[in-house]
């Protein structure tokens, strides 16, 4: 795997590996983050016991931003988990219980170890839990502290939202209404304890994200507006204005009402000072990953790419990306890798002069698999495919073997057929769908076609017990491409 070396730069990363979508201010976070070490975090409901692969690219932005030397934060929503993000989604979520909920977070906890733990440069990451802070919200405290500086129109116009109140049969709950509220006062905590000033997110996220920094400034000038002095200018302000309309000679008139005029202008002044001299805040999104061909990113025919093995196993994992299309893997090598811009551009150079040998897709898959699941992990995935080609599965590991033939026609025989003189090939063929009748499998293995753990046998062979792999399986192959897995029992 190559190594997440530091970078100096990470808007200039994240533009070259086409991870900007929106930015509230673009050059002022260039600036913001060339003056001084950030904290900046990434937002993940637990929705499931894994993440799936849409939810790397925020994670590998994570990792960027801790090469570029800043502090990287996770939040899991532990909170918000327990209310439902309606971005995305047709119709009301089902609300999962506590239990669940914190059942999700320890599983996927993993997943953020294994890519940040890693990288080099920066302080160590963080990761924390929105329940520590949402929890601990009385519902009064919510509407009148963080509801008010929140227009319900507004609201409404957000797609998510608006989608949902045109369909007449779904609608929307005002639990799921509100998840707005509770991500912005995620932001507007975390600036306020621990420092962050710059939320990243998918596109879908980009209206809670601005919520969030809005609410940031809507505080801040709270906080003004709460001190002494300015309550102070403000009743300056109201009584001129108060003493200017009762009946006064009209030059006490215009003289309470330049007082007045003064005292407004002294507001604004505290106001605009308390915004510019307190650090600013920013959002930051990526855009969507789509396949060229229209697809949808990180689903196959067997269902969703996830990111913990026991979901998708390393070997399922390496062969999403190997078998990734060439206009795919010029773009995913950029994203899902830590491989920098001159070799990403000598790789597409050379792909582009010999795609037959795929070495783009098999980098992208090696590189990709040693990020999530570590360069072990990779190199036996690849092995594995490697052997399942030319069918030389023999030397495979019993996990791996198990991992390599878990979407293959399965059958269970019983042992028992293997003592002695062991059985017939031909029964083989048959038992285990490789053929459909004794003609056709003689004639299988008369012409040289099938192979048992990628040794060939012929029609005089016999299967015993010296071919069964770590004591148990026999992988049996017809042809080049059809396999079936006989399990011993």
């Amino acid at each position: 795997m190559a190594t997440a070396a530091p970078i100096t730069d990470l808007i200039a990363e994240l533009e070259w590996r086409g991870l900007i979508h929106q930015c509230t201010d673009l050059e002022g976070l260039r600036e913001h983050l060339a003056t001084g070490e950030r904290s900046i975090y990434a937002g993940f409901d637990p929705t499931a016991d894994s993440l799936t692969i849409g939810n790397l690219v925020p994670i590998m932005a994570l990792a960027h931003v801790k090469r570029a030397g800043h502090r990287a934060m996770v939040v899991m929503g532990g909170g918000t988990g327990l209310i439902g993000d309606p971005s995305g989604k047709s119709a009301e979520r089902t609300l999962m219980t506590p239990e669940t909920v914190e059942r999700h977070i320890g599983k996927q906890r993993g997943i953020f170890e294994r890519v940040l733990g890693n990288v080099e440069g920066g302080p160590d990451y963080t990761i924390v839990n929105n329940a520590e802070w949402l929890s601990k919200i009385s519902y009064i405290e919510a509407l009148r502290d963080i509801g008010k500086h929140f227009s319900v129109n507004m609201m409404m116009q957000k797609e998510s939202v608006k989608s949902r109140l045109e369909g007449r049969e779904q609608g929307i709950s005002y639990t799921e209404f509100s998840y707005m509220i509770l991500q912005a006062y995620d932001f507007l905590h975390l600036y306020k304890y621990r420092g962050v000033t710059v939320q990243m997110g998918g596109s879908d996220q980009y209206g809670n994200i601005v919520a969030g920094t809005d609410l940031i400034r809507d505080g801040l000038l709270d906080s003004v507006r709460a001190s002494q002095e300015y309550r102070d200018e403000l009743d300056v302000e109201a009584d001129a204005e108060t003493l200017a309309q009762s009946k006064r000679e009209p030059w006490r008139q215009r003289e309470l009402l330049e007082q007045a005029k003064l005292a407004r202008i002294k507001l604004q002044e505290m106001e605009q000072t308390a915004i510019a001299d307190a650090q600013p805040a920013f959002g930051l999104t990526f855009p969507l990953v789509q396949k060229a061909d229209g697809g949808k990113f990180g689903k196959t025919e067997s269902g969703a790419i996830w990111l913990t093995g026991a979901r998708t196993s390393p070997y399922a994992y390496f062969q999403f990306w190997l078998n990734a299309s060439d206009d795919d893997a010029r773009s995913w090598i950029k994203i899902f890798t830590f491989l920098s811009e001159p070799e990403c551009d000598d790789l597409i150079r050379a792909h582009a002069e010999a795609p037959g040998k795929r070495e783009l897709q098999r980098t992208l898959a090696r590189e990709a698999t040693a990020i999530l699941h570590g360069s072990a992990a990779a190199e036996r995935a690849e092995a594995a495919g490697k052997a399942l080609f030319s069918g030389e599965v023999g030397g495979l590991d019993e996990a791996t073997l198990a991992e390599v033939f878990a979407a293959v026609p399965t059958v269970e025989l019983e042992r028992a057929k293997l003592a002695g003189e062991g059985l017939d090939p031909v029964e083989l063929l048959i038992a285990s769908g490789r053929a459909k009748s004794n003609r056709e499998a003689r004639e299988f293995l008369g012409n040289g076609s099938v192979s048992l753990n990628g040794e060939k046998i012929g029609p005089d062979d016999r299967v015993t017990e010296s071919r069964l792999l770590h004591g148990r399986s026999i992988a049996v192959r017809r042809g080049k491409k059809t396999w079936a897995m006989t399990r011993w029992v």
